[in-house]
């Protein structure tokens, strides 16, 4: 190593030193004068060094997960690339990362990697001066120290207040605490919003509408594709925008549902119509207004009757469950047959903000002549209120026929399933770990963990969250945060942190110093991916990645799964209780159970050749197996993907099986078909107590949506928080992921966008620090003045890590969930993608960008 870092620095430095000038150059330089400085100084000599390529995971929760290959010498990552392990083309495409997953040295070396185990400068047994969580100093403590006090502080809660008392997050110590006696746990609709819980009612899937569309090949033969709240070239930046090209390419025109005119909707030059966020649900019932007095089957053919009579129930009186009063069936509520209120496209654009011929045009577009893809992100469902929005989003495919035929689908196209949608083709085995049950059934609903712990109760609603509302007492003495990154990601970011100010003790697993770990007692460094064993990454249904170790664990990080083994030994487990077998076995068994779809397309088969030789150079144990590919090529390629072409074995067109035969491929609803009348959803819903549905898809006002910016609906007249905020995923985080990384902050600056006529009404110019509000919170950005978010909506990127002035009470660094409240509604779904602000330029000192913020560096 020596040798190419002389070439370098003119110095020769240890691994340790080299690890921590690099970073401190990362923090401290431009990202033009790192690349001036080091790349061009190493790119003559790198291949003349001896390295080698690895497969790194890119793990972060984009949906894409792409392959990402680090060129490692003596242990120091020096480049990264992607795929090249075949020809590119747009049947078989590479799996190609994105800027962030690119940038990712810059975050496993950054110089803000949390290094050592630390302590709260004024925390003791108890809590001392809790109120200075979040601002305290901090100690550097040993790992004997830490784990001893944070053994400590888990018996004493245990003994004195039970396990009830202790709340926690991760799977790691999830099964310690449930070793110990049990823990409460939480459970939410996270980015799945409605999506999480309806689809399996109405008769889509269980699997969050991911099984709802045809795969990307089927998609190429539509005529239209409608999109609505999708965004995939910020959030899921790695295949899903080129398979969109291909469907482009071969004719299929693009419409954009959306208050923002994304990056997606530009590079597919879609129509745009811009609607209000959480008003979706308004809009498509007009839609389907139009579809119903509009239709003539001799001479404009919009709906498909057969479709609708053979698939579904509840459209009309003559089609409702037994025991239905078949005045509630969907299409006289739409014709305002009973209520007097037709749902007319004038009555939607009072609400939605589309104008009403706009509407109309775009219901004819739906027209079952043509083959049209309507497909969804989970974005607009991860709003209140919004629990039937799949459920319309499936009337109005069922409605046209689009769903279950080559070329037709209706539902979600997100995620690892942007514009690909089917099983998985290739699969990872289990770790073969077993589970450790908890002997609690506590769970606290996302949208009111802080709630629960602040006021001292919550709505118990099930396991699965799905059972009646029941309220119970709890007292929270201990929250343990080992997964996830709750405090900043859970709705009601203000009142987490009354939260976590109240109860005796917060630990918290952590590679930075993230939010959960900034407003935490004990800190406990974790290493990442790249320091571990190995493991398996799926994005689309097509691959798996197999990653390996990169580098050693950095300064003193440990794997959760050695602190909680650790903490078992000072509770009185053995390790072997917790774990039966070591990471690497864990890693193994993964190998040797992974699947691959065979030929046919019919079943599936190993996907790894392991022989003996195998299993005694890693040193585990297992039994030898014939496979599609050997262990030692894996490795070096690092991924397995299924070749594809048109006309293979492994299409998928969803919902086929039922549509051509319903009565011998019933739907997973209680009646097996597409219920546009749900009896089970509206029952779950009533039950919770957190809002009330009816059966049928119906608007249902938000408490931070639309209407809630007047304070006289019936008047229009405004009230204090006249504008909506929306919160796109944005390229610079994959969620809160990278938030801190210098090459991306400087790249991504993360300002507010807003619209240029409410910002002239406000005398807003470009740059202008801006502080919105709303009830449950204050936040400061700078202005990015633009045409591409609709009047009267705001657009604040989603997840960067807060950061509160605690003289002022305001958040400097743009947290959405600041301003958001621990509000459930329907199903427990979260409503963190909209909520009612207003706007005014800041009177205070000018915001820095963000790159110009010191790093939260310690020792």
């Amino acid at each position: 190593m020596a040798s190419l870092f002389d070439s370098i620095t003119h110095s020769a430095m240890s691994r340790r030193r080299f690890i921590q000038a690099s970073a401190a150059a990362a923090a401290s330089l431009s990202l033009a004068g790192c690349g001036n400085s080091l790349t061009t100084a190493s790119a003559d000599k790198m291949t003349a060094q001896e390295g080698k390529w690895i497969t790194a995971a890119c793990w972060h929760n984009c949906g894409g997960r792409c392959l990402n290959k680090a060129y490692v010498v003596d242990g120091v990552v020096v480049r990264q690339k992607t795929d090249d392990t075949h020809p590119d083309s747009p049947d078989y495409f590479q799996q190609r990362a994105c800027l962030r997953g690119r940038a990712q040295r810059n975050q496993v070396f950054g110089a803000d990697r949390l290094k050592y185990p630390m302590k709260r400068k004024h925390w003791e047994p108890g809590g001392g001066d809790k109120s200075l969580r979040g601002r305290d100093e901090w100690v550097r403590i040993s790992w004997d120290e830490a784990l001893d006090l944070v053994a400590a502080e888990l018996k004493k809660a245990k003994e004195t207040y039970g396990n009830r008392s202790l709340f926690a997050c991760g799977t790691e110590v999830g099964r310690l605490l449930n070793l110990y006696g049990g823990h409460i746990t939480r459970w939410g609709t996270t980015s799945y919003g409605a999506w999480k819980f309806t689809p399996g009612k109405i008769g889509y899937s269980f699997n969050a509408g991911e099984e709802t569309i045809n795969d990307r090949i089927d998609l190429r033969g539509c005529e239209t594709i409608i999109l609505l709240g999708s965004n995939p070239a910020w959030s899921s930046a790695g295949s899903p925008s080129y398979h969109f090209l291909q469907m482009k390419q071969a004719g299929a025109k693009f419409i954009g549902i959306d208050p923002f005119y994304n990056d997606t909707y530009a590079l597919l030059e879609a129509d745009w119509i811009p609607t209000r966020p959480q008003t979706d649900v308004a809009l498509l019932t007009s839609v389907a207004y139009t579809l119903i007095t509009e239709d003539d089957p001799s001479t404009n053919p919009l709906i498909d009757w057969d479709f609708l009579k053979r698939c579904t129930i509840g459209f009309d009186g003559d089609s409702m469950p037994e025991g239905a009063d078949p005045k509630e069936n969907f299409k006289d509520y739409v014709l305002g047959t009973y209520d007097g209120v037709p749902k007319t496209p004038e009555w939607a654009a009072e609400i939605c903000g589309v104008e009403p011929n706009t509407i109309r045009s775009l219901a004819r577009q739906f027209t079952k002549t043509k083959k049209v893809a309507f497909l969804a992100g989970w974005a607009s469902a991860r709003n209140q209120n919004v629990d039937g929005l799949p459920q319309m989003i499936m009337t109005i495919g069922a409605m046209t026929g689009h769903i279950g035929k080559p070329g037709h689908c209706t539902g979600v196209s997100c995620h690892a399933g942007a514009g690909n949608g089917g099983d998985a083709l290739v699969s990872p085995g289990k770790d073969g770990l077993p589970g450790v049950k908890n002997p609690l059934d506590d769970v606290f609903n996302d949208a009111h963990i802080w709630r629960s712990i602040v006021d001292g109760k919550y709505v118990y609603m099930g396991p699965g969250g799905q059972d009646p509302g029941v309220e119970r007492d709890v007292d929270i003495h201990v929250i343990y945060h080992a997964g996830r990154a709750l405090l900043q990601t859970t709705d009601g970011m203000n009142l987490g942190i009354e939260a976590h100010r109240k109860v005796d003790f917060v630990v918290t697993h952590a590679q930075f110093l993230t939010t959960t770990a900034k407003y935490s007692d004990i800190v406990l460094p974790i290493n990442t991916e790249w320091e571990r064993v190995g493991g398996f990454l799926t994005g689309n249904r097509e691959m798996a990645i197999m990653y390996s170790q990169v580098t050693e664990s950095l300064y003193e990080a440990k794997s959760d799964q050695w602190i909680v083994t650790e903490l078992a030994k000072r509770l009185g487990f053995k390790p072997e209780e917790l774990y039966p077998f070591d990471e690497k076995q864990q890693f193994f068994n993964k190998i040797a159970g992974s699947k691959v779809v065979t030929p046919d397309g019919k079943d599936f088969e190993p996907l790894v050749t392991i022989t003996a030789a195998d299993i005694a150079q890693w040193g585990v144990q297992g039994t030898p197996q014939q496979g599609r590919i050997t262990l030692p090529e894996l490795q070096e390629k690092g991924i397995y993907q299924v070749e594809r072409y048109p006309g293979d074995n492994y299409g998928y067109i969803a919902c086929a099986d039922f549509v051509t035969d319903p009565e011998n491929n019933p739907l997973p609803s209680e009646s097996g078909k597409f219920e546009i009348y749900c009896r089970s959803l509206a029952e779950v819903i009533n039950g919770t107590g957190f809002s009330k549905i009816k059966p049928i898809p119906t608007h249902i006002p938000a408490p931070d949506g639309y209407e809630s910016t007047f304070k006289d609906w019936g008047n229009k007249v405004k009230g204090d928080y006249p504008y909506q905020v929306l919160n796109p995923h944005y390229l610079r985080r994959s969620h809160t992921v990278f938030d801190n990384v210098q090459w991306l902050r400087e790249t991504w600056p993360n300002p507010v966008f807003i619209n240029t006529k409410d910002a002239e009404s406000k005398g807003i110019m470009d740059g202008d620090t801006v502080l919105l509000t709303s009830r449950h919170g204050k936040t400061l950005r700078r202005a990015c003045l633009t045409e591409r978010f609709m009047p009267g909506v705001i657009g604040l990127p989603h997840g960067a890590w807060v950061d509160i002035d605690e003289k002022t009470g305001i958040d400097t660094a743009g947290a959405d969930n600041i301003l958001c409240g621990s509000v459930p509604t329907g199903q427990g779904v979260s409503g963190w993608n909209t909520c009612a602000v207003n706007m005014e330029k800041y009177a205070g000192a000018p915001l820095i960008p963000d790159i110009e913020k010191p790093q939260r560096i310690f020792f």
